[in-house]
Parts: C-alpha cells; sequence; structure tokens
C-alpha cells in the first residue's frame, strides 16, 4: 500500500472530491445540485456565491445532508476572525479557511472560538493560492518560492491549532512528510487531464496524482459542473481513489 496516501484523513467525509459551486446565483446552483448526492461529494461555496445568497444558500445545502466547505478566506484582526468561525459553526459548517498570513494571534482566536462546539467546523489556513507562481510573489515582496513559502505557512497554521491547509497539491508531499497524516491537505488546481489548461490556476495535478502525494481533499470546479454527466464524472474519480487507497 503507498504509505503517502493509506492515512490521509477522510474519515469526516465518505469521498476525497469537494465541488467548488462556481455559479452567480441559487437557482442555478440549486439545480447544478439536484444532480448529486451527499455520499458523491462535499461542496464550496466560495465568495461570489455566498455574496449573492448570504446564508440562505448554505444553510439550505447542509441541510440535504451536504457536508459544506465555506471558502471565505478570513484575513482580519483576530477578534473579527474569530466571531466569524463561530456563526460558521453555529451555521453547521464542515470546513471554513482563513489566509495564514494572517498571523498565529488570529489562527489560535479563530481555534478557540469554536473548541467547545460538539460539532466543530473544521479550520484550515489558505498558504499560497495556485494561481500565484514565484514572479507573483516577488511582485508583493515575498522572495521566497511558492513551496518553501507554503511549508513556512502550513507549519505555523498547525502550531497555532488549525487542523489542515488548503495547498497546491504540488506541495501535498512535502507537507505531508513535515507535517504528519493527521493534517488536512485541501487541494484546488485539481484537473481530469492536465494538458491544455487555459484557465487562472497554474499549479494543478489530476485527481489520481494529487491523491498519490498525499492530499486529503481534492476541490474541482469546472472539470465537475461543466461536465455533461457530472454524477457520472463523480463515480470515476471515487472509484479511482478507492482503488488507489487499497492498492
Amino acid at each position: 500500500m503507498n504509505p503517502l496516501i493509506t492515512d490521509y484523513p477522510v474519515s469526516t467525509a465518505p469521498t476525497p472530491v469537494i465541488v467548488a459551486l462556481d455559479f452567480a446565483n441559487e437557482n442555478d446552483t440549486l439545480a447544478f445540485v439536484r444532480q448529486l448526492s451527499p455520499d458523491l461529494c462535499q461542496l464550496k461555496i466560495g465568495k461570489e456565491l455566498f455574496t449573492a445568497t448570504g446564508r440562505s444558500l448554505a444553510e439550505k445545502l447542509i441541510n440535504q445532508g451536504f457536508k459544506l466547505f465555506l471558502d471565505l478566506k478570513y484575513l482580519d484582526i483576530p477578534n473579527t476572525v474569530a466571531q466569524a468561525c463561530k456563526v460558521a459553526a453555529e451555521m453547521g459548517v464542515w470546513i471554513v479557511d482563513m489566509h495564514a498570513s494572517g498571523g498565529r494571534r488570529m489562527m489560535e482566536a479563530a481555534t478557540e472560538a469554536v473548541a467547545n462546539y460538539s460539532q466543530r467546523p473544521h479550520l484550515i489556513g489558505v498558504t499560497v493560492l495556485t494561481s500565484m507562481e514565484a514572479a507573483d510573489l516577488r511582485e508583493i515582496g515575498l522572495n521566497q518560492s511558492p513551496e518553501e513559502l507554503v511549508l513556512s505557512w502550513a507549519k505555523l497554521s498547525q502550531s497555532s491549532g488549525l487542523d489542515g491547509v488548503v495547498c497546491s497539491a504540488q506541495e501535498a508531499r512535502i507537507l505531508r512528510q513535515h507535517l504528519g497524516n493527521d493534517f488536512l491537505l485541501v487541494t484546488p488546481g485539481i484537473r481530469l487531464n492536465t494538458a491544455n489548461n487555459s484557465d487562472d490556476q497554474r499549479r494543478i495535478m489530476t485527481p489520481a496524482e494529487a491523491l498519490t502525494a498525499g492530499s486529503s481533499y481534492l476541490v474541482m470546479g469546472r472539470p465537475i459542473t461543466q461536465a455533461a454527466h457530472p454524477a457520472a464524472v463523480l463515480r470515476e474519480i471515487n472509484a479511482q481513489a478507492a482503488q488507489l487507497l487499497s492498492a
């Protein structure tokens, strides 16, 4: 059995796939979600959809049985982020994220804010966005390579009490080696085929590559939402994941 993926932490969900709901409104979102079921995937709501629909849509999806990743990437003073995480916990959100660049005090405040909830959300830190390369980091005054910065912020996230990080699957292997098998690695930039990639993601991998590298969860948007048969694509990815875990 592959030691890198034997123990990746998926016990809180039946599948490693998180579908990014990159829609502009509630009607389109619900029409798409009707093609899915909670045993096939988790769901992610980001800034555009949450700004358009507020917590109403999030709660509808949770009430349908879906585990929900609220991807709002909090970055603010510690008390503000902590209070936002408490609201997410009260909604029943499964994962909440925040920028690791907000620092230790912010992340520790968030951890403390949800500690007493019986079913608290997983808190994860956002490291380096998968749209960014070394040249992009240099433009904002960060001279470390993406890999170095991801590892540094991931270590800070773990020592601040967070459950995991968002990172590129290209950094999953090194993070798994340094941070252990219980630390969640949520990896966007997952494509069914990495050839001819034309969107804004740069550091990308296929589902099999990402799982083998040590990813816990795979965030996938357009490869699922624009598929002719989304459920069939999800079943294929889930079967592939199950095969990797049993190999």
